[in-house]
């Protein structure tokens, strides 16, 4: 047998070389599909086709052009060869195990060829070889022939298998040679073929108690391969007595909650033979139901219980019972199990038509669902009774048999309780009794019976000033008890007038938040608050509404600078000038700085500070009067004038400051103060008419090292000359001068310097005239006496002027320049 499957294999293999060689021959790409054929059990990396010709490509082009193999499934049966461009198999395949039965074994895939965006289906046909043999189930059948049994009778055989297709499946049976059995092999639909055994000549078991056959099934395939079964034929005794049993009938009685494993009932059936014949086996013919739940013991007779009884499900069993010897004699008997009822069932509870929500105004008496009680027990076991908690406003109306009403007891109130969970609870009366209980879930629904609440009836808010446009200010919230429409509120800004324009120019109420915003800028110096109403509104219907007062008031903000009222400042951009008499004590008055702040509070407290003076120590200001005093006695050595920067600040967070430059000047009167003004200018003058002349010597000594002395003294007279050109006469008077010409940064340069000048000097009259115009603008001290510097005094000058009478005149017109 070895020997004969080497040959086979040997056999196979060479047509398996030879169908390869003919299906590439035949494999072509038309229309984009490319089939193969190959044998089954071909190891893996066999030769299926050759892709790369079957394409019209090079092997060596596959990769550049990028052609691969895809799958349809999750395994991969086939691989792609790139150097050789052969299509090889992935892994064994086996017919039987890919395609069962079928027909036709097909495997497909894909081949892409990437660059050029082309697909060829690629279809793989397995086909079968012979690798099964026949086989039976079970390689020994046991039979059981009565010597009695009459020639002819057949007897059924258990079949073989062949997965393989066609000729290599299974062809016919053999058996061996036997003189009292023969094979019979019938052809059942679709070609199957089971084997019969026939007695051909009758048995004695005396002569042979056993008979042992070989039944052989084989294929048509190249090798043939065969499988073979032994049949041992036991050759029984005659039996000429049946099996009695002890009763035609059994009735048994059980409860429903006995174990599993319980034996309920026993049968005795008995039989005068001896032997095999003697032996009773017992049998039921009973319906799906009793075998579900009961199980007979074929030896002994015994009933058991082999699931749990269920007295609700089925109150009596029926078993038809055979008792049969071993010579094919019986006898018949039955069994009536029934179960009575324990108390193993809790009462059910259904629901039916529950309101989702009943009104919060449902009259009592309302239902709200209906319930349906069942108890699937009997008797007092079944009777049920149903309760509620006392403390729901629900109450159980029963109507018929175990119909139940849950209806309202009293009026409901949604804002105190939305919803309630009511308990219904079935008692029925077994001993001990069951019980069961499920929940109903009422909700009440809203009726528009809140008006909307504002938390209080009067609110004061306070809000900065300066705020920003569109800013809130204030958030009227108003509670409703209600739900849903009757719960959403919405505001709005009562009429009203505030400084003859609507109050909504001013604010604005956000509908859905009550959000108040502020439509201006609001400024603490024109309206410290303001008064108007918001009204809230459900969307209930009819709507509910309620009103709310609010008081805005608006604080201070730091806003706005001290305005300094005196001394005002000039529109020249001069300075004020105050005048101190030399003779003033220490505390001496000499002037009131006066401001203000529109501001309130602290943001208007303001406070004094001297920030710069000219000579400190000799003035003191007064930190909250502004009033500012001499500190000491004024002395011959203290300057003519004296220049303060006064400070004033307020108390706000941060705060804010203004200033004023003054100047005081120290003198009785005003001509007094032009007299002091005049002396302190000479010597001045006459310091840098020193210095030219020093200069001017300096050049002149150097030059006369290179010159001759005629150069010299030419150069002498031509300067004669030209100072004789140089003099001339001149007059000025300083009468009609006002006093507030005296305001100036530079005090009396100032002064001066706002009058148009004429300057001229006669050196034959030996007198200089000097002459002012008009003033540019109105003062602020008082005018001289009339009468009093219209003729100022004449100034005589000699025509030979030295040097120093030179550096005065040209003192005193720089003093007219300025």
């Amino acid at each position: 047998m070895a020997s004969s499957g080497a040959q086979g294999l040997r056999r196979c293999a060479g047509r398996a070389v030879l169908c390869c060689v003919v299906l590439t021959v035949c494999g072509a790409a038309a229309a984009g599909q490319i089939r193969y054929s190959i044998p089954e059990e071909m190891q893996k990396g066999s030769f299926v086709g050759n892709i790369a010709q079957d394409l019209g490509l090079e092997a060596k082009e596959l990769s550049e052009r990028g052609v691969r193999v895809i799958f349809r499934g999750r395994t991969q049966y086939f691989a792609l060869n790139a150097k050789s461009g052969h299509l090889i198999t992935a892994e064994r395949l086996d017919r039987e195990q890919l395609c069962g039965r079928a027909e036709k074994c097909l495997l497909n895939c894909e081949v892409i060829v990437e660059h050029e965006m082309k697909l060829y289906g690629v279809e793989v046909e397995i086909t079968d070889i012979n690798d099964n043999a026949p086989s039976f189930q079970t390689g020994e059948m046991e039979l059981k022939v009565s010597e009695t049994t009459a020639p002819g009778s057949r007897f059924h055989l258990r079949n073989a298998q062949d997965p393989d297709l066609g000729t290599n499946s299974l062809q016919s049976y053999k058996l061996s040679s036997n003189e009292h059995f023969s094979l019979k092999v019938q052809t059942a639909s679709g070609g199957f073929k089971y084997p019969e055994l026939v007695l051909e000549k009758p048995l004695d078991r005396e002569e042979q108690a056993t008979h042992d056959l070989i039944l052989t099934a084989t294929d048509g395939g190249d090798p043939v391969r065969f499988g073979t079964a032994r049949i041992h034929v036991v050759v029984l005794d005659a039996n000429d007595n049946a099996p009695v049993f002890s009763q035609p009938l059994y009735r048994v009685s059980v409860r429903e909650n006995v174990p599993v494993g319980t034996t309920v009932a026993t049968v005795k059936a008995t039989d005068l033979d001896e032997g095999v014949s003697g032996d009773v086996i017992y049998s039921s013919q009973i319906t799906d139901q009793a075998s579900q739940v009961f199980q007979l013991d074929s030896r002994t007779g015994d009933i058991t219980v082999f699931r749990n009884l269920d007295f609700e499900e089925t109150k009596l069993y029926e078993m038809q019972l055979q008792a049969h010897d071993g010579g094919g004699l019986f006898d018949r008997s039955k069994v009536e199990i029934s179960v009575s009822d324990v108390n193993d069932n809790i009462p059910e509870i259904r629901i039916t038509f529950p309101l989702s929500s009943v009104p919060e105004d449902s009259p009592p008496g309302t239902v709200i669902a209906l319930l349906i009680v069942q108890d699937q027990d009997s008797g007092e076991n079944g009777a049920v009774t149903c309760t509620i908690p006392d403390h729901v406003p629900f109450r159980l109306q029963k109507s018929v048999d175990n119909y139940y009403s849950l209806v309202t007891a009293r009026d409901l109130d949604r804002e105190q309780v939305a919803d309630y969970n009511v308990t219904v609870t079935a008692r029925d009366r077994g001993a001990p009794p069951l019980w069961s209980a499920t929940t109903i879930a009422v909700q009440v629904s809203d009726v528009n019976d809140n008006a909307p609440a504002f938390s209080q009836a009067a609110y004061s808010v306070w809000v900065s000033e300066n705020n920003a446009r569109g800013a809130s200010v204030f958030c009227a919230r108003a509670a409703d008890a209600d739900w849903g429409d009757n719960a959403r509120v919405t505001y709005w800004l009562a009429e009203g007038e505030l400084q003859g324009a609507p109050l909504s120019s001013w604010l604005s109420v956000q509908a859905e938040s009550g959000a108040v915003h502020a439509l201006r800028a609001l400024d603490y110096e024109q309206v410290r608050e303001i008064r108007f109403a918001v009204e809230a509104r459900d969307g209930g219907s009819p709507p509910l509404r309620s009103s709310a007062s609010v008081t805005l008031l608006v604080l201070d903000q730091n806003d706005n600078r001290p305005e300094i009222l005196y001394p005002a400042a000039p529109r020249d951009g001069s300075t004020g000038v105050e005048l101190a008499p030399r003779s003033a004590e220490p505390g001496y008055l000499v002037t009131k700085v006066v401001a203000v702040d529109a501001d309130a509070g602290q943001n208007a407290w303001l406070s004094y500070e001297l920030l710069k003076a000219s000579e400190p120590g000799l003035f003191a200001l007064g930190v909250h009067t502004g009033e500012i005093r001499t500190a000491r006695a004024l002395g011959d050595r203290d300057a003519l004038k004296h220049r303060l920067v006064v400070g004033v600040r307020d108390n706000g967070q941060p705060p804010l400051s203004a200033s004023v430059t003054l100047t005081v000047a120290v003198a009785d009167s005003i001509p007094e103060l032009l007299a002091d003004l005049g002396s302190l200018a000479a010597p001045a003058a006459e310091a840098q008419a020193s210095l030219t002349l020093y200069l001017v010597v300096a050049v002149a000594a150097v030059s006369c090292l290179f010159l001759a002395f005629l150069i010299v003294l030419l150069g002498l007279r031509l300067r004669r000359w030209r100072q004789a050109q140089l003099l001339g006469s001149a007059g000025g008077a300083l009468a009609g001068v006002p006093v507030s010409h005296f305001a100036g940064i530079d005090g009396v340069r100032a002064f001066l310097h706002s009058y148009s000048q004429d300057v001229s000097l006669t050196a034959g009259s030996r007198k200089s005239q000097w002459s002012f115009g008009p003033p540019s603008s109105a003062g602020t001290l008082a005018r001289p006496p009339a009468g009093q510097g219209k003729e100022p005094a004449p100034v005589v000058e000699d025509s030979n002027m030295c040097e120093a009478d030179q550096a005065a005149l040209q003192v005193s017109r720089r003093f007219c320049t300025l």
